[in-house]
């Protein structure tokens, strides 16, 4: 158990930045020893511990449910790893595709000139937010209709009918998140 603490520790004080010399300053506990609990070889007594945490700070409780890795699950994606999930030339590049636990749909989307999400308007449980990165894409929600432009951006339900379509003449981008995850 020493050890898990240890590499716990060393993890956390890494993550925020701070020296081992540093901390041991914060807390009041020698530079020395706090080098052995991080190598596992002393196990701290919980006031110790908390004394410890208090300087970095973070709950002992914080402390051991914290998780420092993506539980062996992707976390960086290069351009080629990104999933399309869209139809015809609308092109839906999806972020962590392969998470079966996401728990939200981020995507960058790209309608080329006169594309559009399809004639019929969409619904699904959940929320949605955009930001338009360049060109203009006119958005139907419900009964409400606008143009935006590069830098403007929305937020709706999407148990509202809705619909997007590229009614310029250049390519429009944009970035958006979905919640529930959708399955496509």
């Amino acid at each position: 158990m020493s050890n898990d603490v240890g590499v716990r520790l060393r993890a956390l004080r890494t993550l925020k930045g701070i020296s081992q010399r540093e901390l041991a300053k914060r807390c009041g506990v020698t530079h020395s020893s706090l080098s052995l609990i991080e190598q596992g070889k002393v196990s701290p007594s919980v006031s110790s511990l908390k004394k410890i945490l208090d300087a970095i700070p973070i709950s002992v409780g914080d402390f051991f449910t914290l998780e420092f890795d993506s539980n062996g699950q992707q976390t960086f994606y290069s351009p080629e790893e990104l999933v399309d999930m869209g139809s015809g030339d609308v092109i839906f590049k999806l972020v962590g595709a392969e998470r079966r636990d996401r728990a939200l749909s981020f995507m960058i989307e790209t309608y080329p000139a006169g594309t559009d999400t399809g004639r019929e308007m969409i619904v699904h449980q959940g929320e949605e937010a955009g930001f338009v990165l360049e060109g203009e894409i006119e958005i139907t929600i419900g009964a409400e209709t606008r143009v935006l432009a590069a830098g403007e951006a929305y937020y709706y339900n999407t148990n509202v009918p809705h619909r997007f379509r590229n009614i310029g003449d250049t390519t429009c981008r944009v970035v958006s998140c979905t919640t529930p995850a959708r399955a496509f």
